[in-house]
């Protein structure tokens, strides 16, 4: 176990350092971000939800919201901004933003807490999203609610359209899963990426198991307790999810993953699949990326090339 983990920390911690968007300067760029969005007209609101202050970006088209809203999920350590700001780095999803606005839809870029979410032992979790189905109150599912049930009806301009879709990177798009399987008649489809299943996955939040403060700890397989970095490190214990599919019920689904992504193995984007299927929703079939080579970390952020099918596939909910 202790090799498994170790050897699963490495490939985290190397990665981690490649990055330039999680150095110490984080504070300034994220204030960099927040001020851009401002300037191109996205809204930032603030509202207590549970006793906790939350906050979002949104904008809407010019005309009212033909395509109905789309909420965004950040991933662990991200940003709201990362959806309106400016950067190479985030720049696909900022493309996606404004990709989504020009096709009718309003975006609502949603912001997690800071280590206010915690694990089984109680260890924060940095900024993530609170997709574990833990024993205690959810941190993240009555601020989704409250935006959905009455921030985004009392947003819409008249003869918008009402569908509402979820999406989100990485602990967003686990995030995205969890939602889903909440609040399946508020939803009309939804889109995890880069993601496994937060039913199947276990975030342990010690901050000692990573070099990375923003987002602490290391997600493992359920079954396998294997870090989620490995290779076919979710494929145990997928033959206990049902074969066929439940009739589907609940709203279509759509998942956007990279073969070679770094951070999530694609053996955990199958589990979720055929764990989604089996709860009745409806499988739109995954758009997987694949360049060959090796896996590496950039491959697990927002790609350019999942905007397009992503817009076209909440387009045809419509």
């Amino acid at each position: 176990m202790k090799a498994r983990l170790a050897r699963g920390l490495l490939l985290v911690a190397a990665a981690l350092l490649a990055c330039p968007a999680l150095s110490q300067d984080r504070d300034v760029a994220q204030q960099r971000h927040r001020d851009a969005c401002v300037a191109k007209g996205w809204v930032e609101a603030a509202f207590q939800i549970a006793g906790l202050r939350r906050t979002l970006f949104w904008k809407g088209p010019a005309e009212p919201w033909s395509r109905g809203a789309i909420l965004v999920l950040h991933g662990g350590g991200g940003s709201a901004a990362h959806f309106c700001g400016d950067g190479w780095l985030v720049g696909p999803q900022i493309e996606f933003a404004e990709m989504a606005l020009a096709a009718g839809f309003a975006v609502f870029a949603l912001e997690a807490t800071v280590d206010v979410v915690t694990d089984a032992a109680g260890d924060p979790c940095g900024k993530r999203f609170d997709s574990a189905g833990l024993d205690r109150p959810n941190v993240d599912l009555p601020y989704i609610e409250h935006i959905v049930r009455r921030f985004i009806p009392e947003a819409r301009p008249p003869g918008s359209g009402e569908a509402i879709f979820v999406t989100g990177l990485s602990s967003g798009g686990y995030m995205t899963i969890r939602a889903a399987r909440e609040f399946p008649d508020l939803i009309a489809a939804f889109a995890p990426v880069a993601a496994g299943d937060p039913r199947h996955t276990l975030q342990v939040c010690d901050e000692s198991l990573s070099s990375r403060k923003v987002a602490k700890g290391i997600f493992l397989d359920r079954d396998s307790r294997i870090v989620i970095t490995r290779d076919g490190a979710c494929e145990a214990g997928i033959g206990d999810i049902p074969a066929e599919p439940a009739t589907p019920t609940g709203p279509p689904f759509r998942q956007f993953h990279h073969r070679q992504d770094g951070i999530v193995d694609l053996s955990c984007m199958r589990k979720a699949e055929r764990a989604l299927a089996g709860d009745g929703f409806r499988n739109d079939g995954p758009f997987i990326l694949d360049n060959g080579g090796r896996r590496r970390l950039l491959l697990h952020l927002w790609q350019s090339d999942y905007n397009a099918p992503l817009i076209e596939f909440f387009a045809g909910q419509t």
